[in-house]
């Protein structure tokens, strides 16, 4: 009985040494990824403006932005330096625990909006989940990893570690486009305005518009014939044959409703760039100041972002969607991609 009590604990030795190797490793990811997220966003302003992108992920109003980006720099280098120096001085681990904490209580906040706005109807979400409590709770790790008081790892339980770290870059990469598409994606942020912009998909080649499209263009056409703007545009390129997919969403949009005079057609969208580039040049001509961008969930958080850099702020609609297209998951994976692609683009030669 002795010697099988022995073994058992032996056994289970392992397991509980692990332990701290797995939440050290975790911990020490999400506070590499979310601090250096946010230092980029930060130098990368400095040269290219309109390249902080850190309203993705928190957001410091009402507080001044100099200030906030202050301590969102602050709390990156403490974050860089926690994730490849765990084990911290007095001084260094007291300001780490405080700055995370405040950044964990102003996420909690931002949350807390998302519903208030929610329930007020001045937006609605089918999938009302807050990105904010991803946020909070990759925080939360971290700070609960940071409060615990462990010797410093070393060995193979280093080794582990370090390679949990790794794959919990590779996990957040994914997952924080991924949650984007779908929390703020899937966010309806109606509301009146002066302009619908509409972006093109496939027109096969004899002229009728894919199912994605039309559900693109009666989104936007119902957004019009409810009175939420006066000037509908429709954005696209060349279709599969000789009818330009901007000519198939118009005749579309007149079938549903909307007077010829009210449409406007942008021929260059031949991709998300080319669209917000086009429409930017319209909105001067138009005296636009509010408008509506209506595309497909997972389209949304890179249209958001490519107007934000050209000093433009849109709402967002996503297309309501007759059935979940077949090829869902290829068009999400191939977004995430795209959305990264996007976001790193000024800092590429």
């Amino acid at each position: 009985m002795k010697q099988y009590k022995k073994q058992n604990r032996k056994s289970a030795q392992p397991e509980a040494d692990n332990a701290p190797g797995h939440l050290s490793g975790v911990s020490r990811g999400l506070a590499l990824f979310l601090g250096a997220f946010s230092l980029l966003n930060i130098v990368g302003e400095l040269r290219y403006r309109g390249f902080d992108a850190n309203s993705w992920w928190v957001d410091f109003r009402p507080i001044e932005p100099w200030t906030a980006r202050s301590f969102l720099a602050l709390v990156s280098v403490l974050l860089i330096c926690y994730a490849f120096r765990p084990v911290m001085r007095k001084w260094r681990r007291a300001a780490t625990l405080v700055s995370v904490g405040l950044l964990l209580a102003v996420t909690l906040r931002n949350a807390l909006n998302f519903y208030l706005l929610l329930r007020r109807g001045a937006i609605q979400a089918d999938f009302p989940v807050a990105f904010s409590l991803f946020v909070g709770a990759g925080i939360f790790i971290v700070l609960l990893a940071a409060l615990s008081k462990r010797a410093p790892l070393s060995g193979k339980a280093a080794w582990h570690a370090n390679l949990v770290s790794i794959v919990t870059i590779a996990v957040c990469l994914v997952a924080f486009p991924l949650a984007q598409m779908f929390c703020f994606g899937k966010t309806d942020y109606s509301r009146p305005a002066d302009a619908i912009v509409v972006f093109g998909a496939r027109v096969y080649a004899d002229g009728r518009c894919s199912d994605a499209l039309a559900d693109r263009v009666r989104t936007g056409c119902r957004l019009y014939l409810h009175g939420y703007a006066h000037t509908l545009i429709l954005s696209g390129g060349p279709g599969d044959g000789q009818v330009h997919e901007t000519e198939a969403m118009k005749q579309m949009a007149i079938r549903l409703g909307v007077p010829q005079d009210a449409i406007i057609l942008d021929r260059h969208g031949y991709n998300t760039q080319a669209t917000v580039n086009s429409t930017c040049a319209m909105f001067e001509g138009l005296g636009v100041k509010r408008v509506l961008a209506v595309s497909h969930f997972y389209h949304l958080p890179r249209i958001k972002m490519t107007y934000q850099r050209q000093r433009w702020q849109v709402y967002t609609v996503p297309a309501r969607e007759t059935y979940v297209l077949t090829k869902m998951p290829v068009y999400i994976l191939r977004e995430i991609a795209a959305l990264w692609l996007y976001y790193l683009r000024p800092l590429l030669p």
